[in-house]
């Protein structure tokens, strides 16, 4: 847990002659349901806030070192966890990179129903967010449409994997065992009633005014202050930064998808506020349902055949070292691994999307109203387990 030195506050002459002095107020430690246990520390002037300082390390399980000490079929088990809203995403990265290490060609089923699985799981994270925000906001009603489109999909990832919430279904080489015979028919029923009954949703969001008067224009990120910070994900490209690694740097099967012609395509806004940030992520949704739509129709024309590759009893991965990131739903999510041909990481550093997306709520927090400092927060789109692994 890191600790902040005591500042000094500034004394000055307010209306009237009455002295004033800066307030200091601490934000949590609370645990605001899906964002985890974070506190803010804040300097205001009256309705001002004149300084913040995100204080993390309140939910730290030293996940980094617990990697070192597990073999690379244990550590997926750690890797799944940190952001709980994306645990089938968090898995790839690190099988994408000890399969990189060991030199190991996946069966192509296994790369189509990874992706599929990829972008149902992209899915289910901003249902989570495009609900849980209008709450924070006081609008109660969303938040239950929101978890009735969750369950379609939760369910067909549940009957998959086993696991509601950590699917634990990648394995090194592949996926742990094949699809449930009929899966297909039923992911595609589940994406057509989320495709139909989605406007519903977004008819409580999308010119709401209330929802506008709170977030218009509040907390504008610049793209400037976004890359000295490195916010990725949907926050980054509501103000404009257009980077995808699904785009730019293709892994599984990204690279058919966003090329000319495919499902696959940005979504960017340019305004920088709270209200861009859950445009994109809307607007996202149905990206996703197109994606995982055009893995549905491609696994349905590929012959049967494993959706693994048979590995050795003790898996040992080569000397050296890889850095393999992946477009997790909140952005970047990197995993720097080192070997020394143990068959347990020498190291194995995280870059987590959610941290640096905490890191630049001091920039953007200053100046703002106490009154809209909950309309920030919730539109960040962080998960604490990320920031603090």
């Amino acid at each position: 847990m890191t600790s902040t030195p005591p500042r000094e506050l500034s004394v000055g002459v307010g209306a009237g002659g009455l002295a004033t002095a800066d307030m200091v107020l601490n934000i949590g430690p609370q645990h605001p349901a899906t964002h985890g246990v974070l506190r803010l520390q804040i300097v205001v002037d009256g309705e001002r806030i004149v300084r913040a300082e995100p204080i993390i390390g309140y939910m730290h399980r030293g996940a980094e070192k617990l990697f070192e000490v597990r073999d690379y079929r244990q550590i997926i088990v750690l890797a799944n966890r940190h952001d709980w809203l994306s645990a089938f995403a968090n898995e790839l990265g690190v099988v994408l990179g000890v399969e990189s290490m060991l030199g190991i060609e996946v069966p192509t089923r296994a790369v189509w129903a990874r992706t599929l699985l990829a972008e149902l799981n992209r899915v289910l994270n901003h249902l989570m967010f495009l609900g849980s925000y209008p709450l924070e906001l006081g609008a109660i009603t969303p938040v239950f449409y929101a978890f009735r489109e969750r369950e379609e999909i939760q369910a067909v990832m549940e009957e998959a994997s086993g696991g509601r919430m950590h699917y634990m279904f990648n394995r090194v080489g592949g996926l742990k065992e094949d699809l449930p015979l009929g899966w297909l028919d039923r992911v595609e029923t589940a994406i057509g009633s989320v495709r139909r009954r989605l406007p519903e949703l977004e008819s409580l969001l999308v010119g709401n005014e209330i929802l506008i008067a709170r977030t218009r224009g509040v907390g504008v990120l610049t793209p400037e202050t976004i890359l000295s910070y490195g916010v990725s994900g949907p926050i980054a490209r509501a103000t404009g930064v257009d980077v995808d690694l699904r785009r730019d740097a293709p892994y599984l099967a990204y690279g058919e998808l966003f090329a000319p012609g495919g499902p696959g395509r940005v979504v960017t806004r340019s305004a920088g506020d709270c209200l861009s940030r859950l445009e994109v992520l809307l607007e996202q949704v149905h990206v996703s349902l197109d994606l995982a739509q055009a893995c549905l129709e491609r696994l349905r024309t590929l012959p049967a055949g494993p959706v693994n590759v048979k590995l050795p009893k003790v898996l040992k991965v080569p000397e050296g070292d890889l850095y393999t990131a992946t477009e997790n739903p909140l952005g970047f999510n990197g995993y720097y691994l080192v070997s020394r041909g143990d068959k347990t990481p020498h190291r194995l550093k995280l870059r987590s999307a959610s941290f640096n997306n905490v890191a630049v709520l001091r920039e953007m927090l200053p100046g703002q109203l106490v009154a809209d400092m909950v309309a920030i927060l919730g539109s960040m789109f962080f998960v604490v387990g990320d920031v603090d692994k």
